[in-house]
């Protein structure tokens, strides 16, 4: 899940029902391994019938953005109103949205549950004739499983589709008053995650990201190692004046900053006692200095009217 998210008893303020489950689910492994034959066989014929923000049959997995209730998207708002059941992330999600916009639902708590409790719930449901949401935090498309859920429910006979919404580096982006790509400072952008549990050491490419220079690096998930990754920046010879901010519950009315660098902002940040829900964004995009006019109001874009003059001149 994103990680934008408040403590865990931000939930409390939430009314919540606990499932009643049929036992016949199916395996949800087999599932995501049937589902994924599939995709290698050919692409799904629903690519080519919708766009994003069209109306759907089936479960929509909506992003609920990073925070604040007001970064909900219009498609997402309408489908909260909407909806019997909401199946959501917890703490992940502010509460303040849940009740403004799902106060008429039933509410399911979706952490500490597993595939095999989730998925007879939401397609139980939807056989039902219940209108279903299942809600994720930020974008579902970033660091979400939302994937694993949606070929489970499709293998159920269960349609599924994504509704985008906001992800925090976005919001921190916001906050920050900067943006994340800026011309002669950072042209690309990397969202990535530290070495962990779910990430082997060969697959952390933080800082291969940050060697490159004109990339920002925004780290989800990654608050509780603010201290070894830069201790393995440093260790790589990178410079430590490299701007970092952490942005703590990005969009949230209790949202922090902090701003540092390389060398500096693990102090900070543990001086802070921030051990989650942060964005932790590298890069000289952070301050945005030094980034130069861009092409697009400069001369390249009187190009079209200057040449029109001068054939009309002529």
């Amino acid at each position: 899940m994103e990680e934008t998210t408040p403590p865990d008893e931000t939930a409390e303020t939430v009314t919540e029902t606990e499932p009643k489950l049929r036992p016949d689910g199916g395996d949800p492994q087999e599932a995501i391994d049937a589902q994924g034959d599939r995709r290698r066989e050919g692409l799904d014929d629903r690519i080519f019938d919708h766009n994003a923000g069209d109306e759907q049959d089936g479960i929509p997995f909506v992003g609920a953005g990073p925070g604040n209730p007001r970064l909900l998207t219009v498609a997402g708002k309408e489908l909260l109103e909407a909806a019997d059941l909401v199946v959501h992330a917890g703490s992940l999600v502010n509460s303040e949205l849940l009740d403004e916009y799902c106060a008429h639902a039933e509410l399911v708590n979706s952490v500490g549950k597993d595939l095999e409790e989730l998925i007879p719930l939401m397609r139980d449901a939807y056989e039902d004739g219940e209108n279903v949401v299942r809600l994720h935090s930020g974008d579902p498309a970033i660091y979400g499983a939302a994937l694993e859920q949606m070929d489970a429910l499709e293998h159920e006979g269960v349609p599924t589709y994504f509704v985008p919404g906001v992800t925090s580096a976005f919001a921190a982006s916001a906050t920050l008053r900067t943006q994340l790509t800026l011309n002669e400072v950072s042209n690309h952008v990397a969202f990535t995650r530290p070495q962990g549990k779910t990430l082997t050491e060969e697959e952390d490419h933080i800082s291969e990201f940050v060697e490159m220079g004109d990339v920002t690096t925004c780290i989800y998930l990654g608050t509780h190692a603010v201290r070894d990754t830069m201790d393995r920046l440093l260790a790589d010879d990178h410079d430590p004046e490299t701007p970092v901010a952490v942005i703590y519950h990005a969009s949230w009315p209790d949202e922090d900053v902090i701003v540092g660098d390389i060398g500096t902002i693990a102090d900070k940040v543990e001086e802070a006692g921030y051990r989650a829900s942060a964005m932790v964004v590298i890069g000289d995009a952070v301050t945005g200095a030094g980034y130069e006019r861009s092409f697009l109001y400069g001369d390249w874009a009187n190009r079209g009217s200057n040449d029109a003059d001068e054939a009309e001149s002529d």
